[in-house]
């Protein structure tokens, strides 16, 4: 009686494994690059919160509203990699822009705007565009 002693798997036994991996691959692909887009929005809205707050502090600092020049180099700030921010002050109020272009997909920039003039609902209220 010869035995019949084959170890290893057989070509249709690999393309099987091989289109398996390929479904997976085609389901979770989509789905990691929109969870990069994800965290990407949430460092933008993370970057305008510390924005607001470098607002607030240079306002009890210095007593007026700053510059976006002002509040990376009074307060320190940094931005998040991949993030530009824009601030434009008065003595009334603020509005900071923070924005990533290299979202792909839903919001690039978000913006909050305190005094200035601004609807008492959106005071304060970060809308993302």
């Amino acid at each position: 009686m010869a035995r019949n002693d084959r170890r290893g798997l057989t070509l249709v036994e690999l393309l099987v494994v091989a289109v398996i991996i390929g479904i997976l691959a085609a389901i979770a692909i989509p789905r990691l690059s929109t969870t990069k887009d994800k965290a990407k929005l949430a460092a933008v809205k993370s970057d305008l919160h510390a924005l607001q707050v470098s607002q607030e502090a240079h306002l009890a600092a210095y007593g007026t509203y700053g510059t976006l020049a002002q509040l990376t180099t009074r307060t320190r700030l940094t931005l998040s990699a991949g993030n530009t921010a824009a601030a434009a002050a008065t003595t009334s109020g603020y509005t900071v822009t923070v924005t990533n272009a290299s979202i792909s997909t839903g919001f690039k920039k978000c913006q909050v705007t305190v005094g200035r003039g601004s609807a008492p609902t959106v005071d304060g209220k970060f809308i993302c565009s």
